[in-house]
């Protein structure tokens, strides 16, 4: 029995997997365990933010697990407090909750919201359809696909959706119970569908008027994928909290919800906790990711994201099944008119990984490292993939 054969075996099926098993990654590249060499854009589904094997990464990751990997939140440590520090000052929020993922992120927002509103007695929290927060029975319930929910009897209740980029729609389930509103400012999982500006605009000033929490699921878009530390830096709407996860740690497991003290303080000791939330491994791994960010990362976002956009629209000049090219920064989609599922199995096979974002999306979220002969080098397997189609 195969290595791939005896995880089938024993592994729960959650996922899809693919007839491979990786075993190393250096920089844009992974290997799996015959050496064949994989081109990474879909690094880890938006979490290698730094690439594979990132030298001071790993060195900092050993470095404090031969000093301290965790403690009990009952006390601080030195890199929690650092990675808190900088995100409080490189942004307009005030406090930081740590915890392990971005489901997590947003069972803590959801909660706080919910406790802020609580004081006027209200609960109703409004997300968008088409949008995805997570597999916990919270953000499960909060995401807006109802193909996720299939199966989980009763959800959470108080949820209410609109319809995305449609602020009458949003304005038609607001009632006088609302506390909160949810969306993300790039919806990932639904497609690759940017908000506009306008949009969330508009939204903020009818939060304002009527003492309402924005909060942002920053969860993929965020953390330098769009050029900007956070998402809503790259749209210039304030929203009173995010919740970001993925790349905030280079790839060691770690989230976390960003909040103004209007929204923060209604969080008690006791309200609300996570056992491994901001442990000192992940926190150490999250300064350096934000360290990089901040010493030139983001520019090389900016610079090189706007080269994958004149590339996937060569690609969509060129083939007639790709109808649109979109997204920002290094989180970009190309629509076809045909399912993707077997083009990505033949960009894998011609040494490519890529990741669909639906059934007719294929999502390209490379390690923000990314450099213009990486794009080169995937656009042109691409470029094989679909003469085949």
């Amino acid at each position: 029995m195969n290595t791939f054969e005896l995880g089938s075996e024993t592994v729960m099926n959650t996922y899809n997997r693919f007839p491979i098993v990786l075993e190393k990654g250096d920089g844009m590249y992974v290997y799996d365990d015959n050496g064949k060499k994989y081109l990474d854009f879909v690094a880890g589904i938006a979490v290698n933010s730094l690439g594979h094997n990132h030298k001071k990464l790993t060195e900092t990751i050993a470095d404090q697990a031969k000093t301290l990997i965790h403690c009990s939140n009952l006390y601080y440590t030195k890199p929690q407090i650092s990675l808190a520090s900088k995100l409080v000052k490189n942004s307009d929020f005030d406090k930081v909750f740590f915890c392990n993922s971005g489901a997590e992120a947003i069972e803590a927002a959801l909660k706080v919201s919910r406790k802020y509103g609580s004081k006027t007695n209200r609960y109703e929290i409004i997300t968008m359809k088409n949008s995805f927060h997570g597999r916990t029975f919270g953000a499960v319930t909060a995401t807006g696909q109802p193909h996720y929910q299939e199966g989980l009897g009763e959800l959470l209740p108080g949820i209410k959706y609109a319809e995305f980029n449609n602020f009458e729609s949003l304005t038609k389930v607001l009632t006088d119970k609302t506390c909160a509103v949810l969306l993300e400012p790039l919806q990932g999982e639904g497609g690759i569908h940017p908000a506009e500006k306008e949009y969330l605009e508009k939204i903020r000033k009818l939060c304002d008027e009527n003492d309402i929490m924005l909060i942002f699921d920053e969860v993929q878009c965020g953390v330098g994928r769009l050029g900007t530390l956070f998402a809503y830096q790259t749209f210039k709407v304030k929203p009173d909290a995010v919740c970001t996860a993925k790349g905030i740690a280079g790839g060691v497991p770690m989230g976390l919800m960003a909040a103004t003290d209007k929204l923060a303080e209604s969080f008690k000791p006791g309200d609300h906790a996570s056992t491994f939330g901001g442990n000192p491994l992940a926190a150490a791994a999250g300064n350096v990711v934000v360290d990089e960010l901040l010493g030139g990362l983001l520019e090389n976002v900016r610079k090189n994201s706007s080269y994958l956009t004149e590339k996937l629209n060569f690609l969509k000049a060129k083939y007639p099944i790709i109808t649109d090219v979109r997204g920002i920064g290094y989180m970009q989609g190309i629509e076809l008119s045909i399912t993707v599922s077997d083009i990505i199995k033949r960009t894998i096979e011609n040494g490519l990984l890529l990741v669909n974002a639906g059934k007719n999306v294929i999502r390209f979220v490379p390690s923000l490292i990314a450099e213009k002969e990486h794009i080169d080098e995937g656009i042109n397997i691409l470029d094989s993939v679909l003469s085949e189609f």
